[in-house]
């Protein structure tokens, strides 16, 4: 059985490479029939990854990384009544994605329900942040 990490690997590869196609698509004006592949590529290898991601818990929607991934979908479902603002819109879809994926662990698994950070088994960061939120415990006597 393939673990986790090979599958979100293999999505994000897969993802990245389809959002790529539809905004190269855009940027050169390729008829919208003809971006309908890589448009559901890229949904469906978005929801496929945000599944991997939240890892059958649903904390992950009210954190930073997850939030991030909503505002994306926010900003891809416009494009239809902002046509003609679509590469703008898409090329922050981008930046978000971008900014998203390397932003510190704090700021990834901050939930804005929880207000504070609650680091998750198995995402990046979250080994580092676990050994750091525990060293502050420990510090505060709160830890072993």
């Amino acid at each position: 059985m393939l673990s986790l990490r090979f599958w979100n690997i293999a999505l994000r590869t897969a993802h990245i490479a389809a959002m790529g196609i539809l905004l190269g698509g855009h940027a050169f004006d390729i008829p919208a029939s003809q971006l309908l592949v890589a448009l559901w590529w890229t949904l469906g290898t978005g929801i496929a990854l945000s599944g991997v991601e939240m890892g059958g818990r649903w904390l992950w929607f009210h954190q930073g990384r997850g939030l991030m991934v909503l505002v994306k979908l926010i900003l891809i479902a416009c494009v239809p009544w902002f046509w003609e603002y679509r590469l703008p819109i898409l090329l922050v879809v981008v930046g978000l994605a971008s900014v998203g994926s390397h932003m510190p662990a704090r700021f990834r698994y901050y939930s804005v329900i929880y207000r504070e950070v609650v680091p998750c088994s198995g995402g990046p960061g979250s080994g580092r942040l676990a050994a750091r939120l525990a060293e502050e415990d420990q510090d505060e006597g709160l830890g072993p």
